[in-house]
């Protein structure tokens, strides 16, 4: 019978043969020249062998085993059985649009993540590079499956990923695909031909099969939810199950959305009668939304603000955590070309080799029409004490699996990022009040996730509706709404699982102080959460329990 880390490792396998770009992104390079297999037979043996490591890791007894171990079957166990949800959703049939949650544009995005450290990895990138033909083909290929099956995308987002490839095309010199540098004229000058010969033609063609077979047959905008799709239903519980890592149904989130965007607005409330004298929660949202003077003056001063917050963070932390990154993480403007449907920010961890920082990717496009009160918040989630410092922790771990160190469970790494987001005002980064309510702005993003989400997916919302309801209820800017809801379309339940994570989080610190009292330390808390890597939620409490040595309830 296998060992628990041999479980892990067959596992990280998977997820790396699946996704090589994203085993480059994190510092493996044995298959640096390799891209992702999306096909409906790839997926398949990708999904079988999953599941086959989900049912030996259930065989395994942990009666005697030692908390690491009893943790690494949980998270295989549970990561495993989130790859099968991923695979059967079929999601490369129907996911088009302009921005990294799709196939291609993610594709697009990623490769220009890659940094390239010598001769070999120089020569790997172009031979990707030379396969991106193959892969765009089996991504038009899948949506032709899905045109048949009746698992179609959404039409506006399919003219948003056409807009997207325009764009790209239309700037052959600013190809995002020529940012990693590499070590010899030779190679530089093939990677300019096989971008010119190959990839930008094949791009040229997928943009046709997009405008001439997809976007016909696409569902139009009233019926952007899983649940218009056959067996849609399905798919999205169990996504919801994965991404959230609870029992919860659609309808108990969505009625956990609407109690919490209700306790919100009271308290944005307050602030606005501090600051403002204008106690009217409707009232302090219009300000929010309308006020020039709370917009950036251009992208210069928007990164300039992120790197200040950023600055103020590290200096605080060692209060609050035993463990910090040994290296920082930059803060950049997000390259290449972006859409409406291109997040406000992007962080990706370092690699484990040391290879490539933490990045922090701040959309400074039309910085003039984003909000300058929720960029400390933004940063607090993305870098210090959020993302990057979660990821960091994690790597440092050397002895553990190395599948703990890198899994992408939401709830656990998107619960962190939104629980640092009040936790900075416990530490005192905020600058003022108004800052504050960018706090607050953020928090009613999340809990309208929650009703936005399982309105589209389990409710049948139209996409209107859905943008009327974010727009109601938070303080982001058009252009912002509008993306955010289409990035729930594209990626479904995958926006639940920051509050539900933080509110896990949230439960088991509570539990913590009550029983330890006055003997809570803040910062073995927070190094008991971090510094196992990423986790099912379920996990939680066992393992607070065991490294604060809890008294038993």
């Amino acid at each position: 019978m296998s060992t628990p880390a041999e479980l892990a490792d067959e596992l990280l396998a998977v997820m790396f043969r699946a996704d090589p770009v994203s085993a480059s992104l994190y510092g493996v390079h044995d298959r640096d020249d390799e891209l992702p297999d999306i096909s409906a037979a790839g997926e398949l043996a990708f999904r079988e062998r999953a599941e086959d490591i989900r049912v030996r890791a259930m065989a395994v007894d942990t009666s005697h085993a030692d908390l690491e171990q009893r943790l690494t079957v949980a998270a295989v166990v549970h990561h495993a059985q989130a790859l099968v949800a991923q695979f059967d959703a079929r999601a490369p049939e129907y996911t088009v649009v302009g921005s990294l949650f799709a196939p291609v544009a993610g594709l697009l995005f990623h490769l220009a993540q890659v940094s390239v450290d010598d001769a070999r990895q120089g020569a790997d990138f172009v031979s990707r590079l030379r396969r991106v033909p193959e892969f765009v083909a089996s991504a038009a290929q899948r949506h032709r499956e899905g045109v048949a099956t009746g698992l179609v995308p959404v039409r506006a987002l399919v003219d948003d990923a056409i807009r997207h490839l325009d764009d790209h095309l239309a700037a052959p010199g600013a190809d995002p695909l020529l940012i990693p540098e590499l070590p010899d004229a030779a190679l530089e000058q093939e990677r300019k031909r096989v971008l010119a010969e190959l990839v930008h033609p094949a791009l040229r063609e997928y943009r046709q099969v997009l405008a001439t077979e997809v976007a016909p047959h696409a569902r139009p905008v009233q019926q952007p939810g899983l649940c218009w799709l056959p067996g849609g239903h399905e798919t999205y519980h169990r996504l919801v199950s994965a991404n959230t890592c609870t029992d919860h149904t659609p309808r108990e989130l969505h009625e956990i959305g609407r109690e919490r965007i209700s306790a919100l607005r009271e308290e944005l409330a307050e602030l606005g009668a501090r600051v403002w004298g204008e106690g009217d929660p409707d009232a302090v949202l219009h300000r929010l939304r309308t006020d020039p003077a709370l917009r950036w003056r251009d992208g210069e001063e928007l990164l300039a603000s992120a790197r200040e917050a950023v600055a103020r963070a590290e200096l605080v932390a060692p209060q609050w955590f035993a463990t910090l990154p040994s290296q920082p993480c930059e803060v950049r403007a997000l390259p290449g070309p972006t859409t409406d449907s291109t997040p406000i920010g992007v962080y990706t961890a370092p690699a484990v080799d040391g290879s490539r920082p933490g990045v922090f990717f701040a959309n400074t496009e039309r910085a003039e029409q984003r909000p300058r009160y929720s960029s400390e918040t933004i940063a607090f989630h993305e870098v210090v004490p959020g993302h990057h410092l979660q990821f960091s922790l994690a790597q440092l771990r050397t002895e553990l699996p190395l599948l703990r160190r890198l899994i992408p469970i939401t709830a656990y790494t998107e619960g962190w990022g939104l629980y640092t987001e009040r936790l900075a005002d416990e530490m005192g980064l905020y600058s003022d009040d108004v800052a504050r309510m960018g706090m607050v702005a953020q928090d009613l993003v999340r809990a309208a996730r929650l009703v936005v989400d399982t309105g589209l997916h389990e409710f049948g919302w139209s996409r209107q509706r859905a943008v009327d309801q974010l727009a109601e209820h938070t303080t982001l800017p058009r252009l912002e709404v509008e993306s955010e809801v289409d990035r729930y379309i594209s990626l479904p339940a995958q926006a639940l699982s920051y509050l539900v994570g933080k509110l896990e989080i949230d439960r088991v610190r509570a539990t913590a102080q009550r029983l330890l009292g006055a003997d809570f330390d803040i910062r073995r808390f927070h190094d008991a959460i971090l510094r196992h890597g990423a986790l099912p939620m379920s996990t939680l409490d066992l393992l607070v329990a065991e490294e604060l040595h809890l008294p038993r309830r």
